[in-house]
């Protein structure tokens, strides 16, 4: 049951593969980026091209990181949401699964919990031009030990899944869901009985229904997921405008 495989490149960047075999739906484990953003050559291109910049900088990159973290934690505070610091060696998911055993509502952001992780990150190395000896800087790829941002949700679609982003540019993502819990929140819709296993289905009153819902989760569904969590709504409108600029950003190419 549930036999399928599928590849779908995301609009916007990222590249999805879902591989449903033996009974059972696996986790979804989906990296979210933008793919110019990669490469050194790509990132340069943007501060000098869509920023106006005349050299690129990795310190070009700091006053966006700062205005990320700020917004992202402003919006933990303004929604109630609990805003922690995930201890060494602390399994996140039991923490998310406390928030969830008291969720009321059919969806919402449980928690936001951040953890310092390893990332590739660019930095601004000092080069000299070979006929004049004058110093430029020059962008390359690296690692650092950066927080990351867990946003844990639940979804009337597609039950409890997280969002995890790094706060350094270019703020990679990952995006991970349980297609299990999709099947079960959409047999639940349709009123159909059905007995669940942590990652299956014990029984259920249709069958075929179920084969067809599991047919249908598809990359165009996880991607209206995964637009529909990035900007969430605080109430002043500021979803708006996110969404309008990069809707702008799309149709210009930038």
């Amino acid at each position: 049951m549930y036999a399928k495989r599928c590849q779908h490149g995301l609009e916007g960047g990222c590249r999805l593969t879902l591989n449903h075999k033996g009974g059972r739906f696996p986790p979804y484990y989906l990296n979210v980026y933008v793919p110019v953003l990669q490469r050194a050559a790509g990132v340069v291109g943007f501060f000098r091209r869509h920023r106006g910049a005349t050299f690129a900088s990795s310190a070009l990159m700091e006053p966006i990181s700062t205005a990320f973290i700020a917004a992202l934690e402003r919006y933990a505070r303004t929604q109630g949401v609990p805003l922690l610091t995930f201890a060494k060696g602390q399994r996140k998911d039991d923490v998310a699964a406390a928030h969830l055993a008291h969720c009321e509502g059919q969806e919402g952001v449980l928690v936001i919990g951040k953890a310092q992780e390893k990332a590739r990150v660019f930095r601004t190395e000092k080069r000299r031009n070979p006929q004049t000896g004058q110093p430029y800087p020059w962008i390359v790829p690296s690692t650092a030990l950066v927080n990351h941002y867990y946003i844990y949700a639940v979804d009337a679609d597609f039950g409890p899944f997280f969002l995890k982003f790094c706060s350094y540019f270019p703020y990679t993502a990952k995006l991970c869901l349980n297609g299990h819990e999709y099947l079960k929140r959409q047999l639940s819709k349709e009123g159909i009985a059905c007995e669940a296993l942590d990652n299956g289905l014990l029984s259920c009153a249709d069958p075929a229904r179920a084969q067809e819902i599991a047919d249908g989760l598809s990359a165009p569904l996880i991607d209206g997921l995964l637009r529909k969590w990035l900007v969430p709504s605080d109430g002043n409108g500021s979803a708006k405008k996110a969404r309008d600029l990069c809707a702008a950003h799309e149709r210009t190419g930038h």
